[in-house]
């Protein structure tokens, strides 16, 4: 019993030994807070995206003159929804919240934010500090000089056709996405990756290589992605709100590839701003060419995952079609989604604790049929001002 006692007491410190090295900062806080979850901003170092000339949507004549319809109502409770917002020819028409959340509540965009940062690195080329999403990436960080001498590009990191070694993985503690979420080095992750295959062929959805991206915005820019997009267009979008773009460290880097904190209502503007061709009040925010692009499936590439014609990611944004209607979105991995139906001049936004775990035909989580279906009820019935 001694030496069973003595054998328990030397494993104990083996693994406290090993959770104390300053390289296991990550997983300690794994172990602590384990999966990740959509109120976790306050366990971080945050930066302010300032909101700088804030105004509320208008409201819709039938604005929460309807409800969400009855038949839809398990999905949302199963999944655990806290808000649920419908924009239609640029005013607000319907929103609800659930648990202790409201208008002005933050939550986790999660990987919607891979979309906010595609969006700055249009305003870099708007700007010129980018000259165009085919220039090489060794142009900013010589580190990354190709492969088999074809040079990695700034597209290759937008299509997420990079050809890197990142491992996306959210189950495992020990893997690099766990380490970009709870670390705080994101530099040694995404400047440790390696380039392993020829890029331009493959999409494979890495969050590493949005990290990169991000990276480059700072070093274009020449300020940190936080001030960019608060002057390039959280202030111009007249957001109500500031967001809270989580950091790795004390005034350290964003998380671009997850992490930018807001409520409902304010990333409905990124939506809009789409649909709008990315002018917002008369001024032109973001090329429209850029956008175009940006939301539209690059087809010259490999869904690697199912050995198909990628049909379902641009630049950083996911598309679907739903009943014949082509609709670009922002997703994140916990049920986040911006989605853009320019058919009916509108754009959807829902946030949650869950996604559903099964995949349409179309390969994107079957939940999105749901948000969908009731906004275009929600929308019908506000039209025939027949809400029941």
């Amino acid at each position: 019993m001694k030496r069973i006692g003595w054998a328990m007491l030397l494993v104990a410190c083996c693994i406290g030994g090993f959770l104390a090295l300053p390289s296991n900062y990550y997983l300690r806080r794994a172990l602590t807070h384990f999966l990740p979850k959509i109120d976790q901003y306050p366990i971080f170092e945050n930066r302010i995206v300032k909101a700088g000339d804030p105004a509320p949507w208008l409201q819709a004549e039938a604005y929460n003159t309807c409800s969400i319809p009855e038949k839809y109502l398990p999905v949302f409770n199963d999944l655990e929804t806290v808000a649920y917002v419908v924009i239609q020819d640029s005013m607000l028409l319907f929103e609800q919240y659930w648990e202790d959340y409201s208008p002005k509540s933050h939550s986790n965009s999660f990987s919607m934010a891979k979309s906010i940062v595609s969006l700055a690195v249009g305003c870099a080329i708007d700007d010129g500090v980018i000259r165009d999403v085919d220039q090489p990436v060794n142009d900013f960080f010589p580190e990354f000089d190709g492969y088999n001498g074809k040079p990695l590009t700034i597209r290759h990191l937008l299509t997420m056709s990079a050809g890197v070694d990142f491992q996306e993985a959210y189950s495992s503690p020990f893997s690099p996405t766990t380490q970009l979420y709870y670390g705080n080095d994101l530099h040694k992750i995404a400047f440790g990756m390696r380039e392993i295959a020829e890029p331009g062929v493959n999409f494979i959805y890495q969050s590493g290589v949005t990290q990169l991206l991000a990276f480059l915005v700072e070093k274009a820019t020449g300020e940190n992605i936080s001030s960019y997009v608060s002057r390039k267009l959280w202030t111009p979008l007249q957001a109500e709100e500031n967001a809270l773009w989580s950091l790795d460290k004390k005034e350290g880097m964003e998380k671009g590839y997850c992490c930018f904190n807001s409520n409902a209502r304010d990333f409905a503007r990124f939506g809009q701003l789409i649909l709008n061709n990315g002018s917002w009040d008369g001024r032109q925010l973001i090329s429209e060419s850029y956008l175009k692009e940006a939301t539209t499936p690059d087809t010259t590439l490999l869904f690697k995952e199912y050995n198909e014609t990628n049909r379902c990611y641009g630049f950083q944004f996911w598309h679907l079609n739903y009943k014949g209607m082509d609709i670009p979105y922002m997703r994140g991995i916990l049920g986040q989604y911006v989605f853009i139906i320019p058919d009916k001049n509108a754009v959807v936004v829902r946030l949650g604790h869950k996604r559903s775990k099964t995949r349409t035909a179309q390969h994107y989580p079957d939940d999105i049929d749901t948000w969908l279906a009731a906004a275009l009820d929600i929308m019908e019935q506000g039209k025939q001002h027949n809400c029941k």
